[in-house]
């Protein structure tokens, strides 16, 4: 395919540690602002703003409707699993096996919401602490080929989580959400990581009883389809535990962009001739019914549109959805393969589109290799038993 780029005339500006905001302005244009800092050579731990200009890039939609980037088949090269107390393990024994339910389960969603249920702190901001824990206990086939340097250099442009690229996918479409990211250079590798803006604390903050109890809706309808091995079956009856974790970990290549990014995966294909991962990966969503034809544009144009962004990026096929009512019953289940998603919302106005999605990714990764240039070795602290490439 044709590959189109996007140039920032800005881009000789260097800065080692860069923080980039999602915003709109007055006129409703989406912007990606860049805000510099840089660590005090004292205390690693304090970072003070300089003056400058800020060079921008533009979300608009009509600027991104090229040919598709070239985006290369996600290959998994590792895993990770997280206890039920967060603890990292370099291995996947918290894998699950999906257990297809009938096509109209009804599923009571808020079974064991009052006394089965250990939600995981949200106040803990982790970072990119776990995806830092796999490479330290995987970096021997992660260096670049001849590399004497210890530790290594990675063979990779961006490390960072799926989610942040989802993220980024989803901007040009964004009207509600925000953003803040911040980038970090080591060893030529720049780290991504997110972090938590003012309205997002306070819609933490804000929740009501009402919305809490619906967050743990997803986590149960995984539970009622999701076994713990093979030959087993869901129990529904245990504990729902968010602290617990399964995590992929692939790389690909957008554009030039080289990537190595982590991404929870709700369970896999049981099916002993399902193919290798991620292509035996399944996600599981939940959504409200969809009863008009109202609610089945909107379907298509915000939620379709994460849905895709968040499996299409690490190659997991398809999307299994329980549609619930009001009460929290699930009353339909329904399957969405990735690759067939475009055409179901084709026929939508003034819908989204992949192409703009993926071009503006693109061009933001370019964006951020234009910025962030300097290498900085001080704005990173390596431990063995803990890493923090970000100081806040």
């Amino acid at each position: 395919m044709d590959q189109h780029r996007s140039h920032n005339p800005n881009s000789s500006y260097q800065n080692p540690q860069s923080a980039y905001r999602r915003h709109r302005d007055a006129g409703g244009r989406n912007h990606c602002e860049n805000k510099r800092s840089r660590p005090n050579q004292q205390q690693q731990h304090h970072h003070h703003h300089q003056s400058g200009p800020a060079p921008n890039l533009s979300t608009r939609k009509e600027l991104y409707e090229r040919d598709f980037p070239v985006y290369k088949q996600p290959v998994e090269i590792g895993c990770f699993s997280l206890d039920s107390e967060r603890r990292f393990f370099n291995d996947g024994r918290q894998m699950r096996y999906y257990v297809e339910p009938e096509r109209n389960p009804n599923f009571d969603l808020r079974d064991g919401y009052k006394d089965r249920y250990i939600k995981r702190d949200g106040n803990v901001k982790e970072k990119l602490d776990h995806i830092l824990r796999w490479i330290l206990a995987n970096k021997s086939k992660l260096c670049s080929k001849g590399a004497a340097a210890s530790p290594c250099a990675l063979d990779f442009d961006f490390v960072t989580w799926r989610g942040h690229l989802t993220k980024l996918l989803t901007t040009p479409y964004e009207m509600r959400e925000g953003w803040l990211l911040a980038v970090t250079r080591f060893k030529g590798t720049l780290y991504i990581s997110e972090v938590e803006t003012e309205a997002a604390r306070r819609e933490q903050e804000n929740r009501t009883e009402r919305h809490e109890e619906m967050m743990y809706w997803g986590y149960k309808f995984e539970q009622y389809t999701c076994a713990d091995d093979v030959h087993s079956l869901p129990d529904p009856g245990g504990v729902v535990n968010t602290n617990e974790a399964f995590c992929t970990v692939v790389q690909t290549r957008l554009a030039d962009h080289r990537l190595l990014f982590s991404g929870e995966v709700d369970c896999r294909d049981k099916d002993p001739k399902a193919p290798a991962p991620p292509a035996c990966y399944v996600e599981l969503k939940t959504s409200a019914e969809i009863c008009t034809p109202k609610q089945r544009s909107n379907f298509h144009r915000f939620k379709l549109l994460k849905w895709w962004a968040q499996s299409f990026l690490p190659g997991v096929p398809r999307v299994v959805a329980g549609f619930k009512d009001d009460e929290g019953v699930v009353v339909n289940v329904d399957t969405f393969p990735i690759s067939k998603i475009s055409q179901l919302i084709k026929n939508e106005h003034n819908c989204w589109k992949p192409t703009v999605c993926m071009n503006f990714c693109c061009d933001f990764l370019s964006f951020v290799k234009q910025i962030a240039i300097e290498d900085h070795p001080r704005s990173v602290a390596v431990r063995d038993d803990a890493v923090q490439p970000f100081f806040f």
